[in-house]
């Protein structure tokens, strides 16, 4: 017998007349990718507990963590008006392979998509665009290491491939890890743990926070 895939709702973590913070699995698709099979996403999930509700800003299938919906047009151009001009705050934490030797840093690497190999994405020095993380080591354990992240930047798989540009690829990656990183974690081990930002109404700062799973 197969199990038929839950759509419930993701937790809801806040929600208002205006906007929405969830707290998405992993394994979860933000909108709905090509073809049949990959309509159920956050987006529909939402949209039917939420009629309305419309995507901000998104978090990779196998990330999971803090995400925000608008409830309204005028909510949706304000939160999309924050993330365009960098005014909101976002934490992510992961574990990845090997020990990283010194503790904090930042990588300044610009990437575009590769045309060659979708739906990967690739540093490029010259055609890229401007990405920007700073990281700082929470703890060395063993092979591994646990970072926490802080993009200035949200550019697709950003996280991911600048972990990687530098030695240490997020344990789960089953599209930057060598196999045995990638084998290492049954999951992408990278969680969206902090998400800072104006409530389109009155512009009060508000932030939220998720506990990392792993």
């Amino acid at each position: 017998m197969i199990n038929e895939p839950s759509h419930e709702c993701p937790p809801t973590i806040f929600a208002d007349n205006r906007m929405i913070i969830f707290e998405k699995p992993t394994g979860l698709l933000s909108v709905p990718g090509i073809g049949p099979e990959k309509a159920d996403c956050l987006a529909a999930r939402a949209e039917r507990a939420y009629p309305g509700a419309r995507i901000v800003h998104r978090l990779d299938r196998d990330t999971s963590g803090l995400i925000v919906m608008a409830r309204d047009a005028d909510a949706h151009r304000e939160l999309s008006r924050q993330f365009q001009d960098r005014e909101v705050d976002k934490n992510y934490e992961a574990v990845v392979g090997g020990l990283v030797a010194i503790d904090e840093g930042t990588i300044d690497a610009p990437i575009r998509k590769d045309m060659d190999n979708p739906p990967r994405q690739l540093i490029d020095d010259v055609h890229g665009r401007p990405s920007v993380t700073h990281w700082e080591v929470i703890e060395r354990q063993g092979d591994r290491t646990r970072l926490k992240l802080h993009p200035i930047t949200g550019r697709s798989h950003q996280l991911r491939l600048h972990l990687l540009s530098i030695g240490h690829p997020i344990l789960g990656d089953d599209l930057y890890a060598p196999e045995d990183l990638r084998d290492a974690a049954t999951r992408l081990m990278l969680h969206a743990t902090l998400l800072g930002l104006k409530h389109p109404t009155d512009g009060k700062l508000l932030v939220f926070e998720s506990p990392c799973p792993f």
